[in-house]
């Protein structure tokens, strides 16, 4: 699991931040701080701690400023700058200390859910150690990336999307419109319309299965598995 701390000023939006970190598989909240004080206490005191979501705005402090102090104090943890702060030169500061994402305040479920899903990927790419080639290079600084999510169609549900995208996420293998009916519960209609969506957004990849005399199954799988 990686555990992560979360950050920020208001308890109300720490809780809902904290809830939305603990819907991503294998992501776990290790705890909670509303302060740059606190936050320090929480990196000094918690076993482990991999990631923090860091808020800019803190009550004694910015939190650019407890980064630079995290990375003072020698904290090997990575930081996300999840902040209403848009000015440029604040983004510049954050990459200059290290942030490995940024994102900007108000935002939703999938928009966390996507930088989680980012960082993920780059500690799995990560994992390997040794020496790296260039192609090798070039998937450790794109693992970070993930496709925007799109604006959903009128036809598209968005309890529907996320109960298909979790079906895909889950799944050993590539599912069919069918298969992903059977575990998700709508029609196979709306199960194909919404892995297509996520097929054209880069979310998710198609793959053909040649069977019988007539078309090949249309089947898909989770883009990261592909």
């Amino acid at each position: 699991m990686i555990e992560v701390l979360v950050v920020d000023d208001d308890t109300r939006v720490a809780r809902v931040n904290a809830a939305h970190v603990e819907k991503v598989p294998g992501f776990h909240v290790a705890g909670e701080a509303y302060s740059a004080a606190g936050a320090l206490r929480l990196l000094a005191a918690l076993p482990r701690v991999d990631l923090v979501l860091m808020d800019h705005y803190l009550p004694d402090g910015t939190g650019l400023a407890a980064v630079q102090e995290v990375r003072r104090r020698g904290h090997p943890t990575d930081v996300i700058m999840v902040t209403a702060a848009r000015d440029v030169s604040t983004v510049q500061a954050a990459m200059r200390h290290g942030a490995v994402q940024y994102l900007v305040k108000p935002f939703g479920f999938m928009g966390l859910r996507a930088r989680l899903e980012g960082y993920a990927r780059l500690r799995r790419t990560l994992d390997g150690g040794g020496e790296a080639e260039q192609a090798e290079v070039d998937r450790v600084f794109g693992a970070l990336s993930a496709p925007s999510e799109p604006d959903l169609p009128r036809s598209h549900s968005p309890t529907t999307a996320e109960l298909v995208r979790r079906a895909l996420m889950r799944a050993e293998g590539a599912l069919s419109a069918q298969e992903t009916a059977a575990l998700t519960g709508v029609s196979r209609q709306t199960a194909q319309r919404h892995l297509k969506l996520l097929e054209r957004t880069g979310r998710a990849r198609l793959t053909l299965r040649y069977g019988g005399a007539g078309r090949p199954e249309h089947r898909y799988v989770w883009a990261t598995r592909a």
